[in-house]
């Protein structure tokens, strides 16, 4: 970080504006439901209507639900962009949000999931904007604070390490719910 007047709050948070910004955002807008539903493989897990699922069980409050089964099977199940948008938006942002930054208290089983595409992609704004907003006030003395008890899988790294994680899941499945959209043009194709 050798940028005069650059923070190391600046250069984490940059990291995920300049993927977002230049690489994902165009990508997914326009999402439609078909694509958003869209099972490439049979059993593949999605987000459904509450009553219809292939999953053993089923998390969500509202008329959708995801599929899920804890433990995941070996090997875990394909996802649709359903569900990779919704671990994306509940158990990588809103989950941390609530935790971090004061959002409401989010998880898959209290979770609305939404049954399109355009839904979907504004609950992930939504979601963003907090992360965001959120990473962008934190000091460099909080970066440099183990995250403790909030995150009890990994409690003795500290609030930088997490969000570069956080950032690192961001840019990963988006990147593979645009690469599942260039799949489903290319199959789709009239």
């Amino acid at each position: 970080m050798d940028t005069p007047g650059s923070t190391w709050t600046q250069t984490l948070l940059s990291q995920w504006t300049w993927h977002w910004d230049h690489q994902l955002q165009q990508r997914l807008e326009g999402l439609t439901d078909e694509e958003y539903t869209w099972e490439p493989v049979p059993g593949a897990w999605n987000v459904r209507p509450r009553d219809p699922s292939s999953a053993e069980e089923q998390f969500g409050a509202g008329d959708f639900v995801i599929d899920w089964t804890f433990p995941n099977p070996e090997p875990a199940p394909f996802t649709t962009i359903a569900w990779r948008l919704a671990h994306v938006v509940v158990g990588v942002l809103a989950m941390r949000n609530a935790t971090h930054f004061g959002a409401p208290e989010a998880d898959h089983g209290t979770w609305s999931y939404p049954g399109g595409g355009a839904a979907a992609l504004g609950q992930l704004d939504e979601q963003l904007a907090v992360w965001t907003r959120g990473v962008r006030g934190l000091s460099e003395e909080e970066l440099r604070t183990p995250v403790g008890e909030k995150e009890p899988a990994f409690p003795d790294l500290t609030t930088a390490d997490l969000v570069l994680h956080i950032h690192r899941e961001l840019i990963h499945h988006l990147s593979e719910v645009c690469l599942l959209r260039d799949l489903y043009l290319h199959q789709h194709r009239a």
